[in-house]
């Protein structure tokens, strides 16, 4: 028994895939069943069953249509694309006796061809003499659209298949007409059967440079001009994943609201400001819940919101500064305190700071922690990146794992947004939001320059695009 049982061809429209297919089936004991898990069609489009099975059968319920395919004699597989049948993705992905086949080409080259397909009809041609040629018009949305479905679909297969440990055979269009690489395929497959010829059958369509076939061809080239296909302006996201975190959700007695706070940002003040709209002590909360408790208030409380509220990357890096690593007592980390003097050069005095510490040590020091948090945040250092200055951004997709807040609000704005909420949700009256106190031994405004803001911006460069800071002062 070979390593696959059955196969997979990852494609999109205008990929070359049917010729892909025309040369698999040319191989011994090797059965490709086109497009098994089109919404549309199934197999292909003149085609009302595959392999004995109805379209209406197969929507019911598709694993039984896998469960033949993985069942017919020889090595027989299927082509699949992003828009195709979800239900089945997994089984397919996680199965390792089902080899992977990913076809690729040009996205730009793709969209035209599939434009001009869609303006001919003709999605196949075997005799020259009845091509259709057309020119097309170039949409940038439109072709943006394209390339993000695509990418995503491309990303997501590829991530599963590193994720079990697993390989797939990668195709680009222009390889589909190199015999050593049909047959290479074929070794990868496990097929003892090999090609003396590709089938020449299916012609390409279209064969013109795209500056033919593209009347708006200036605006295409001004448009993939803005392009950015290295991802340069991406930026690079090393820091650890956050679990949702449920314990340290605050939840409403008897509003219907939901707090998720983000470590190092206003959290008391609006923990106090809920409790007061609730008229109870803040112990009178939902606090330290599990999911099970979660689930139960959510039942509870039909209508609920819920809302997290997010504070300026600089403001809670000074504030994470102070509260866990300038000073002593029961919340510095005293341990990273340690390491931070030692290993990285942070100017901290030796115990609390006391009457000597003045505001050119304290600014020296900070510029040093968020030098530190730059290298912590991608990944770089050894000291654990803390929930107090991880990103904004990975909090909330831990949130993401189990829900997201229905409202994510600036702390500069929290005042009238949670006023606007308690009104949304019922209450005439709310308590105003007791704004936080600053920071000690100084203020961040002290201590901020233009320096200060670099620093800042350069460690947390994913929440000030996510969420669109600019500068703090």
């Amino acid at each position: 028994m070979g390593r696959f049982d059955t196969f997979v061809i990852f494609a999109e429209m205008r990929t070359g895939s049917n010729f892909l297919e025309t040369n698999l089936n040319a191989l011994d004991g090797v059965t490709c069943l086109g497009e098994a898990f089109n919404p549309h069609f199934i197999g292909y489009p003149d085609t009302s069953t595959l392999l004995g099975m109805e379209q209406d059968t197969r929507d019911k319920d598709p694993m039984q249509l896998l469960r033949l395919i993985r069942a017919e004699p020889g090595l027989t597989g299927f082509r699949y694309f992003h828009d195709h049948d979800p239900r089945v993705l997994d089984a397919v992905l996680t199965d390792e006796r089902c080899a992977k086949v990913l076809l690729t080409r040009n996205p730009a080259e793709s969209y035209v061809s599939w434009k001009i397909a869609q303006s001919t009809g003709q999605w196949k041609l075997t005799d020259v003499a009845r091509r259709k040629k057309a020119q097309v018009v170039f949409d940038a949305a439109e072709f943006a659209t394209f390339v993000a479905d695509l990418q995503n679909f491309q990303t997501s297969v590829l991530h599963q298949l590193q994720a079990s440990g697993q390989t797939a055979f990668i195709l680009d269009y222009e390889d589909l007409r190199l015999l050593d690489v049909i047959n290479g395929l074929a070794m990868f497959l496990g097929s003892d059967a090999r090609l003396d010829a590709p089938d020449m059958r299916l012609k390409v369509q279209n064969p013109e440079p795209l500056s033919e076939k593209v009347s708006n061809f200036e605006d295409m080239e001004k448009a993939l001009a803005g392009a950015d296909p290295f991802s340069l302006s991406r930026v690079p996201d090393f820091e650890p994943r956050r679990a949702a975190a449920v314990p340290t959700y605050v939840a409403g007695h008897t509003a219907p609201l939901l707090y998720l706070p983000v470590k190092g940002g206003p959290v008391a003040p609006v923990t106090a400001w809920l409790a007061a709209l609730d008229g109870v002590n803040e112990e009178a909360l939902g606090l330290r819940m599990s999911q099970k408790d979660l689930r139960l208030w959510k039942r509870s409380k039909p209508g609920h919101r819920s809302f997290t509220v997010i504070r300026h990357p600089l403001a809670r890096a000074h504030h994470a500064f102070c509260s866990y690593i300038l000073g002593t007592g029961p919340q510095v980390y005293d341990a990273i305190r340690t390491t931070l003097v030692r290993r990285y050069g942070l100017p901290l005095p030796d115990g609390a700071p006391d009457s000597g510490y003045d505001i050119d040590q304290h600014r020296a020091a900070f510029h040093a922690f968020l030098e530190f948090l730059k290298g912590n945040l991608a990944g770089q250092t050894a000291i654990r990146t803390d929930a107090a200055w991880c990103s904004q951004a990975q909090v909330l997709q831990g949130f993401g794992g189990l829900m997201l807040p229905d409202f994510v609000i600036r702390e500069d704005e929290a005042a009238a947004d949670l006023h606007a909420l308690a009104k949304r949700m019922g209450y005439a009256e709310a308590q105003p939001l007791v704004p936080s106190p600053d920071d000690v031994p100084f203020s961040l405004a002290e201590v901020c320059t233009a320096r200060t803001e670099r620093l800042a911006a350069a460690a947390y460069a994913r929440d000030y695009l996510t969420f669109g800071f600019g500068s703090y002062s």
